[in-house]
């Protein structure tokens, strides 16, 4: 690991910690707090809130379109529990991922990766905004980002699960999370809410 990417790793892990759960499948998810809300612009330039979704579950992911690793993982990941939701997926479970290179991941770049994921936009948007909006965002998830010269952004990957009532509950940190106990976790939330 380069330098930046571990110290990056440790600020995260100072600033915000990953609440992963241990709970029996039993047990109800753990209670973060409020999900920090924001207003960014979709992959079809409309603006968007965390607070449109309320009444959906919501998985918040931080990506950006021209990483050739992790990134392409942690949202191909994401498109095959999206077609494990089924009929809930849109109506009931939403994703949301947001770009960490706002300034080369435009409206229309984050619609083609979208498109050459499978993502389906009926209940997955994609979304960047003005670089210090976004960044601020990311900041108030735990997730901490740095442009290299290069053009790579060097950044904590955390998915965060917001339930219903817009309550933070658990975040995933990293792509190598367990994808069936993701899956379960969206539907115990959809199951809280009933």
């Amino acid at each position: 690991m380069s330098e930046w990417p571990a110290r990056i790793l440790l600020l995260a892990l100072m600033v915000g910690p990953a609440h992963a759960h241990d709970a029996l499948h039993d047990e109800r998810l753990p209670t973060i707090g409020q999900a920090p809300d924001f207003t960014l612009v979709s992959q079809d330039s409309v603006r968007v809130s965390l607070h449109d979704f309320r009444g959906k579950v919501v998985a918040v992911s931080f990506i950006y379109t021209y990483c050739t690793d992790v990134c392409p993982m942690l949202t191909a990941h994401m498109a095959s529990v999206q077609e494990k939701l089924g009929s809930a997926f849109g109506p009931k479970i939403a994703f949301i991922s947001i770009t960490v290179d706002p300034e080369r991941d435009t409206p229309d770049v984050l619609k083609e990766y979208a498109q050459s994921f499978g993502a389906d936009l009926k209940g997955w948007s994609f979304l960047t905004g003005d670089p210090a909006v976004v960044h601020e965002v990311g900041r108030k998830y735990g997730v901490i980002a740095k442009k290299a010269a290069n053009g790579d952004v060097d950044h904590t990957l955390l998915t965060s699960l917001v339930d219903p009532g817009g309550i933070l509950r658990v975040q995933y940190l990293g792509v190598r999370f367990d994808l069936e106990e993701f899956r379960d976790d969206l539907l115990s939330l959809l199951d809280e809410a009933r």
